[in-house]
């Protein structure tokens, strides 16, 4: 049976629509397994020790202390940003009497991240290097950090300040010579930051820099590693119960302990959300398919009922029946799992291709798992989804060979049912995160319902108002105005007596257009929202690090170089530690976002005029009252379930301020210019340590007046957001082209979708056209009719698909992705376009032959 059924064609659509539900979910299921094996296997080397202790203010020794104490290694690292100047030879300085006398001078600058290490660093893994000029020279592995005197620098510093092998850099007080070029550092991070070129120089000789006064942003790590696993256990659990608990009544707040559990926090969160949106991919494939299988699956059931009915007279029951079915299918399922995986497995190759740029490192070959998910997904789908309609073939009466009125394929809501329960499962799981596999899942399920009931009574009402409203018009002859109307009427006629499966169809089609505008919309807002470049006018340069004695004349200088009119805004580290009377701690919040925010100081600021860019949300704007309050941003007010009213306590420089929230902001981020979480009345805050901060727009012309600067005032840090953005740019580009490659899944599934659903009614409609034929009517009006038809379905599918990807994908930005989505007004044109073009050309295909034959052969074949 299945040898003919192949030879028939009757399988080709639902193994078609399987092999590409399963090849989406293993070639996603592939990738995520062996950058789950390799992040296991190199977590050390990436994370430079066994065990990290990170701090915002210097470490306390008592950490590196029970370490040794223990038997454990331990090294310490402190990373920031700082500007970092080429020293050259230049002309002759302003004081120069003599024009020949030439002095070091530092010329171009450029924002680097600093990373001071002790010896033993790393504890785990290597740094690369390369140590000889030349495009050949040989990397190696250094064996100690860098040597009294020197840095090692990335090569993009060398670029970007002109400099090579030798040359002299400088770093705040100090100038070092640069000894080594860095090929590789497991450990780094992926923040902002570390988008920078790196330098990396000797802790021992960091406090000669004065790069690390009031002000910076260090942090600083204990890096701890040891071949005894029971001590190194042993040191986590004490060193997370003296954070956790703060012993000798010490300040431990912003300390937090970093293990192999968690790797790489920012590493990590890049991948789980670029791995989110690829699963959302293959998810909404495998919906697709799910739909596919059904509709090839009923039609599948029409086409051997007369077989079974013949099989029954023949004697065989139902259980041989039921048997026959359920081995046909399985073989099918074992089938399309097996070309699923095959085709899977090619294409995560190129998915590791794209996102070469992120791994970054030679990942070990995958396990068998992803081969078992995708067999088991594709077992659910086929025996969740084609099998209902099949069991009624199984109780076919025998009579059906002389009565064809006799005998159904109604599989029943309850087969259904719990075919789509373990399709939801199946969702949920395989989309790693139940709040992603509910929205989809449910998604699907909402939108099967509400399409089918409205696909239904859109019918009925059409149904109804065609047999109520003639077509014909005072003055117009009787036959043009049926010949006018024919098609129309009796498009609706022929919808409305197959209701249900015509609410299929609908249903079908409508599923299919809403995934793949789902995706599309999805997909171009996140890319949107991944590639916002800076605005043309808007700020590229922040300076930070201003001290209170430099502002006046770092203002001066910003306003005669045409560089910024505003003056800097003071800025004050402070720390949230009560609110409305209570202690905050971490472990009052769920989510880990929350909870670092929360450990860490917030940068606090003091003005009397609300910010051109802030609108008020809740409250009133405190304007020139000189009383302690507060004005808070509105996302971090939601976090931290912040409100008008309550009384927050800050503690800043070991001193705290307390005051009530009289108003909520909402900021625009986009905008670039400075902005604060926390504005106050500047009487609230005076007298409190501050540096200032400000923001400005420079071209490249303007570039050495800011170099000039930072001569002046070494301790200043200015950071490029455009070469930072550029940067993350292209880590993003190349997640965004491996989505855009596993999207042809969907579009092949949704074509797949799209024969189905037309596949499915194309007999009934070929007899029915046999029978307009012989009954006298003409090309053109059995053209009409099949064109109003699909007309109907293309336009009721598209707009209700539109209106479908709309909502779900609004819960996907606002609960998934976390990025703003806004409201395509032409989404809906969109929708019925797309639906009127697949309905009518894919109608137009299926039953393009019907008219071509005579009606004879065409009854008959039917």
């Amino acid at each position: 049976m299945t040898r003919r059924d192949w030879r028939a064609g009757e399988l080709t659509t639902l193994l078609l629509a399987l092999v590409l539900a399963v090849a989406a979910l293993t070639s996603v299921g592939f990738v995520a397994d062996r950058m789950r094996q390799g992040l296991e296997r190199d977590a050390r080397q990436m994370f430079g020790a066994d065990l990290r202790i990170r701090s915002d203010r210097p470490m306390n020794p008592v950490f590196e202390q029970e370490a040794r104490r223990r038997g454990l290694r331990s090294a310490t690292t402190a990373e920031f940003p700082s500007m970092a100047a080429a020293v050259g030879a230049a002309g002759p300085t302003p004081a120069a009497s003599n024009p020949a006398s030439a002095a070091p001078v530092a010329q171009a600058t450029r924002l680097a991240a600093v990373k001071a290490v002790s010896a033993g660093y790393p504890l785990r893994g290597a740094v690369t290097i390369v140590t000889q000029r030349g495009p050949h020279a040989p990397e190696r592995d250094a064996r100690a950090i860098p040597t009294p005197g020197t840095v090692w620098v990335d090569p993009a510093l060398l670029d970007a300040l002109q400099l090579r092998l030798g040359d002299t850099l400088q770093l705040g007080n100090r100038d070092f010579t640069i000894a080594g070029v860095i090929v590789r550092e497991l450990d780094r991070g992926f923040s902002f930051l570390d988008f920078s070129p790196r330098v990396m120089l000797r802790a021992d000789e960091l406090a000669a820099t004065g790069l690390t006064g009031r002000g910076s942003r260090v942090t600083y790590r204990l890096l701890v590693a040891g071949d005894d696993a029971r001590a190194l256990a042993s040191y986590e659990r004490w060193a997370a119960a003296r954070i956790a608990h703060g012993p000798d009544g010490g300040d431990l707040r912003g300390v937090r302990l970093e293990s192999l559990a968690q790797g790489q926090p920012q590493v990590r969160e890049t991948f789980e959300r670029a791995d989110r949106f690829l699963r959302l991919v293959a998810l909404l494939t495998s919906l697709l398919a799910a739909v596919a299988i059904a509709m090839a699956a009923q039609r599948y059931a029409r086409r051997h009922i007369d077989g079974c009915a013949v099989m029954r007279c023949l004697g065989a029951s139902e259980r041989t029946l039921r048997g026959l079915f359920v081995i046909e299918f399985l073989f099918l399922g074992v089938l399309g799992g097996v070309l699923g995986s095959v085709l899977g497995f090619v294409g995560h190759w190129v998915l590791l291709r794209w996102l070469a740029g992120l791994i970054g490192v030679a990942l070990p070959w995958p396990t068998l798992w992803p081969v078992a998910q995708g067999m088991g997904a594709g077992l659910i789908l086929l025996l969740g989804f084609a099998l209902p309609p099949l069991f009624p073939l199984t109780r076919v009466p025998p009579g059906r060979v002389l009565r064809r009125d006799w005998g159904t394929v109604d599989a029943g809501r309850w087969r259904y049912a719990i075919g789509i329960v373990l399709f939801a499962g199946l969702l949920i799981t395989a989309a790693g995160e139940w709040r992603l596999g509910l929205i989809v899942a449910g998604g699907f399920a909402v939108g099967v319902l509400v399409f089918a009931a409205v696909g239904w009574l859109a019918i009925k009402a059409l149904g109804r108002i065609a047999r109520h409203r003639g077509t014909r018009r005072p003055g117009m002859g009787k036959a043009r105005a049926t010949a006018r109307g024919f098609g129309w009427r009796y498009a609706l006629a022929s919808l409305e007596r197959r209701g249900g499966a015509s609410a299929v169809q609908i249903t079908a089609l409508g599923i299919a257009l809403m995934c793949l505008l789902l995706l599309g919309m999805t997909r171009n807002d996140l890319i949107a929202g991944w590639r916002k470049s800076t605005p043309p006018d808007a700020p590229n340069r922040f300076i930070i690090d201003i001290q209170p004695d430099q502002m006046p004349s770092v203002t001066r200088y910003l306003m005669a170089n045409g560089l910024s009119r505003a003056a800097p805004a003071p800025m004050i580290r402070g720390r949230l530690t009560a609110r409305n009377g209570q202690a905050v701690a971490p472990a009052q919040f769920k989510e880990d976002r929350v909870q670092r925010l929360v450990e860490r100081e917030f940068n606090l600021s003091y003005r009397t005029t609300l910010p051109a860019d802030n609108r008020l949300t809740a409250g009133h704007w405190y304007g020139a009252d000189p009383a302690p309050q507060i004005s808070i941003e509105a996302g971090l007010a939601r976090d931290l379930g912040i409100k008008v009213g309550d009384r927050l306590r800050f503690e800043v420089a070991g001193q705290a301020v307390e005051a009530p929230v009289t108003s909520v902001r909402k900021l625009d981020w986009g905008s670039f210019r400075v902005n604060f979480f926390v504005l106050m009345p500047p009487a609230a805050l005076a007298g409190f340590p501050s540096t200032y901060i400000t923001s400005f727009h420079a071209d490249v012309r303007q570039q050495p007046a800011i170099d000039t600067l930072v001569r002046q005032y070494p301790n200043l840090t200015v950071i490029d957001t455009g070469a930072i953005l550029a940067q993350l740019q292209r880590v993003l580009d190349q997640v965004i082209d491996a989505v855009q490659f596993l999207f042809l899944f969907t579009l092949a599934a949704g074509l797949v979708v799209l024969y189905a659903a037309l596949a499915g009614s194309r007999d009934e409609r070929s007899r029915e056209s046999a029978l307009l034929r012989a009954l006298g009517a003409s090309h053109g009006q059995v053209r009409a009719a099949q064109l109003a038809e699909f007309t109907i379905v293309g336009a009721l599918s598209g707009a209700m698909a539109a209106l479908g990807a709309q909502s779900i994908a609004w819960l996907l930005a606002q609960r998934v992705f976390d990025f703003p989505l806004t409201p395509n007004p032409w989404m809906g044109l969109v929708g019925v376009a797309a639906g009127l073009v697949c309905s009518i050309v894919g109608g137009w295909w299926s039953l393009r032959n019907v008219l071509r034959r005579p009606a004879l052969q065409s009854l008959r074949e039917t």
